[in-house]
């Protein structure tokens, strides 16, 4: 009897110790917020964890309502050209260069339109750089709103465009901070959003300028475009002009967010073929994808392009959403 007690005894003893050394099972495990901001690597003395900076989602919904304050940012505007001193001195406190592209264009009744893309570039030397845009103007005709009285009128653009001009700059910081391994230039593109509706030659005119006066040898590995990502109803899916020019960069964007547990992300196909800032780039060979978010809030309710684009549309969790997915981008390249 003892003997059989003993015999038991011990087998409960090796099942236990069996269990212990266990390896846990394969598979992804979606991590904590604070998990989020710290890429994991293999253990290793010559392969360090690299550490993420912390995006700070009130200082960049900060800094979307200051955009706002100027008032609407349309082209020839006073709030333009206060928007424009803005985002120059914002970029001169992070970044290592600074350079503006100032040019001109007749618009409607022969007015002349006089526009700056502004450029901030960390690591300007370096031969590996990635490309983050976003056009700053505003558009200068509520035409999409509900009240035809108000269709001539200039929309404020809490989210279209604050919004990733806001981002772009807390990112700006956080670079400045914890310098990349890689060259990164922040790219505000002006006279986006200028053209009457169904008038394309009138739209992305920054981003055209920027294409046809590119810096020599300038070849990015990729560029990413952040438009109307403030939505406090925020959904990203996958733009198919971003599918058909750069499927890798969706795919290496997306499995990021994923990776974060970023819920924003969505696989579904974005419908709407509207024309953006990333065609003129990926036309001229740089691959380019664009987030955007075109139901803003949701498929019934549409604020774009009206007077309704105003701050408490938009939320400091949507631009903290896009901002974490950009930073890990950033910091897991070379």
């Amino acid at each position: 009897m003892k003997t059989t007690i003993l015999l038991l005894f011990a087998s409960i003893l090796t099942f236990l110790f069996s269990c212990s050394r266990e390896q846990p099972k394969s598979g992804v495990q979606q991590p904590t917020s604070s998990q989020s901001h710290q890429q994991e690597q293999p253990s290793s003395s010559t392969q360090p964890v690299v550490n993420i900076p912390i995006f700070d989602a009130q200082r960049a919904f900060d800094l979307l309502v200051t955009q706002t304050n100027f008032g609407p940012r349309y082209v020839g505007s006073r709030g333009h050209s206060l928007c424009l001193v803005f985002l120059q001195n914002e970029l001169k406190k992070y970044t290592d260069t600074v350079w503006s592209q100032n040019f001109s264009k007749k618009g409607y009744d022969n007015e002349i339109l006089a526009m700056t893309n502004v450029i901030g570039s960390f690591m300007p030397k370096s031969k590996s750089r990635i490309l983050l845009l976003a056009h700053w103007d505003t558009r200068p005709r509520a035409d999409q709103d509900k009240d035809p009285a108000k269709r001539n009128q200039p929309i404020l653009g809490a989210n279209d465009a604050a919004s990733g001009v806001a981002v772009l700059l807390e990112i700006a910081r956080c670079l400045k901070n914890s310098p990349p391994t890689i060259g990164v230039d922040i790219l505000f593109v002006d006279g986006e959003d200028y053209g009457k509706e169904g008038d394309n030659p009138n739209y992305l005119l920054g981003s055209r300028h920027f294409v046809s006066n590119l810096p020599k040898d300038y070849s990015p590995k990729f560029g990413i475009l952040l438009d109307m990502i403030g939505d406090s109803q925020l959904e990203i899916k996958k733009e198919r002009q971003s599918l058909r020019f750069a499927p890798d960069i969706v795919e290496l964007v997306w499995s990021t967010a994923f990776s974060l547990g970023i819920q924003q992300f969505t696989n579904a196909i974005e419908n709407n073929l509207g024309a953006d800032d990333h065609i003129p780039l990926n036309q001229a060979g740089i691959k380019t994808i664009d987030l955007i978010d075109f139901n803003y809030p949701n498929a019934t309710v549409n604020y774009w392009h009206t007077t309704e684009d105003t701050p408490d549309k938009c939320s400091a969790e949507s631009l903290d959403a896009v901002g974490r997915v950009l930073l890990q981008v950033i910091y897991t390249q070379n």
